[in-house]
């Protein structure tokens, strides 16, 4: 069950650009959302600047194919912000729209994941952090179907147990674990705030679901493994395409020497 996890009793380093990237992170975050919780569509635009300036610049250092991850992350999560959102009604912004600095706030998001996922605190204490998180979010599950809630959250119970399934039988694990402190502290204050609200039922499954789901971190979960399982994809179609440029180019200069011989 725990095969993709870090090896035990091992020194890890730790790499202050790791710890860097989520501080920073975890900060932006909560500034943008309380921000927007009285901002005009003016101050969002003037937030997404912003939020693209910090991802470009943190990905300054990072290799190619972290990149790639990045933006493979970014444009599957905007796509499914639009459907989710404005479309399917799943949850609402303030202004019915998707902010713009939800693209570059996901590349961000799911680029601290990654720095965490490689930390040295959370590659040596991977099995502590772990049941932290299953008892943290598994109490928080229980308490959304127990009746005493103010609001149910049987949606959320159930991407619990999705969560479960990423963590245990998923290649990255240690991402998905990263992936729900920093997903749920910007689920927390952007529903505490009134960035945007979860609707009361779900528009797919018409079961209660939270504000926000305790399992909410499923979902970028999700995105999460589509950036890691699509990265590798696209950088080989552009080294095959690379590749055969070069061949066309090398052939037709070929066939060109041998016209003006």
């Amino acid at each position: 069950m725990l095969r993709h996890f870090p090896i035990k009793n091992v020194a890890y380093a730790h790499r202050k650009r790791d710890y860097f990237i989520a501080a920073f992170t975890f900060f932006c975050v909560a500034i943008c959302l309380i921000s927007d919780a009285n901002a005009s569509i003016e101050k969002q635009n003037a937030l997404g600047v912003s939020g693209w300036v910090f991802l470009i610049g943190l990905l300054l250092g990072e290799n190619r194919e972290v990149r790639m991850q990045v933006v493979i992350a970014v444009i599957f999560a905007t796509i499914g912000e639009h459907f989710a959102s404005p479309f399917m009604g799943g949850y609402t912004y303030r202004f019915g729209n998707v902010p713009a600095y939800v693209p570059p706030g996901h590349g961000m998001v799911y680029l601290t994941a990654v720095a965490l996922a490689r930390s040295g605190l959370f590659l040596r204490y991977a099995r502590e952090i772990t049941a932290l998180v299953i008892l943290v979010c598994g109490s928080w599950s229980l308490w959304g179907i127990s009746g005493f809630a103010q609001q149910g959250d049987v949606v959320g119970a159930l991407l619990f147990c999705v969560f479960l399934v990423y963590l245990f039988k998923g290649r990255s694990p240690m991402v998905y674990l990263a992936a729900f402190f920093i997903t749920t502290w910007l689920e927390l204050i952007g529903t505490a705030v009134g960035t945007w609200k979860w609707a009361a039922i779900d528009p797919v499954l018409g079961l209660p679901q939270g504000n926000p789901p305790s399992g909410v971190a499923a979902w970028y979960c999700l995105v999460d493994a589509v950036a890691i399982g699509g990265a590798p994809v696209v950088l080989s179609g552009f080294k095959s395409a690379h590749v055969w440029l070069k061949f066309a180019k090398e052939r037709k200069n070929a066939y060109q020497g041998a016209g003006n011989e």
